[in-house]
């Protein structure tokens, strides 16, 4: 019998590593990347998850989570919203009782998500040329539990980052992340510029790129 596409995503890859980024790095998680995605940062370092991928039923998808044996679950991209049964995705997972992140470019409305899960929104620099996608309007939405990161590709970037994080009072909202490009932006130089000016904000490295490079599926 054929699957009614509102009970399908397109799925790129579902694996278990640890966590690499956010406030829970070091967890062992199953990732969820979702196929496709509207933006084209420069940056980008999951390019392959912009096209192809296979059909799943999300009860197939909630097995394989469930063969993984953790509680934390990452449902990634590519950009997962651009599906909108990624929202059904969201709330089954939370039923099924994980701890559920989600990693969005902040491009597309938040305002549906299942509020038990947490919103990983990345606020786009001018260096990842995308800058002109960030839905603003998400800010006022983003709750303690949530987390806004910034990608640094320069130190003006930063600075752009350090303007919108006092325009906005994003420290007052939720935990805001500022993370280097893996190869633009020394880590140590981003640390040192964090400690010189006191920001509000936590230092992140990319810790699956230490450990396993751009191997796919860590």
């Amino acid at each position: 019998m054929q699957v009614p596409v509102a009970d399908r995503l397109r799925l790129t890859e579902i694996f278990l590593s640890l966590q690499g980024e956010s406030r829970s790095a070091g967890w062992p998680t199953v990732f969820v990347r979702l196929t496709g995605c509207p933006l084209r940062c420069q940056y980008c370092d999951t390019a392959y998850a912009f096209h192809g991928g296979d059909w799943w039923e999300i009860d197939a998808i909630l097995a394989e989570v469930a063969r993984h044996g953790v509680r934390h679950v990452c449902v990634t991209g590519g950009e997962p919203l651009a599906q909108k049964r990624c929202l059904v995705l969201l709330q089954r997972l939370c039923d099924a009782g994980y701890e559920v992140s989600l990693e969005t470019s902040g491009a597309i409305d938040v305002a549906d998500v299942d509020p038990r899960v947490v919103r990983v929104v990345d606020l786009k620099t001018p260096g990842s040329l995308e800058q002109h996608r960030n839905r603003l309007e998400n800010i006022p939405l983003l709750t303690p539990r949530d987390q806004v990161k910034f990608v640094i590709c320069s130190r003006e970037d930063y600075d752009w980052a350090k303007g919108m994080l006092v325009e906005h009072r994003l420290d007052s909202r939720c935990e805001v992340l500022f993370s280097p490009s893996f190869t633009e932006v020394a880590p140590r130089d981003l640390a040192e510029w964090i400690i010189a000016d006191r920001l509000p904000v936590r230092f992140q490295t990319q810790l699956h790129k230490q450990l396993w490079g751009e191997e796919k599926g860590r």
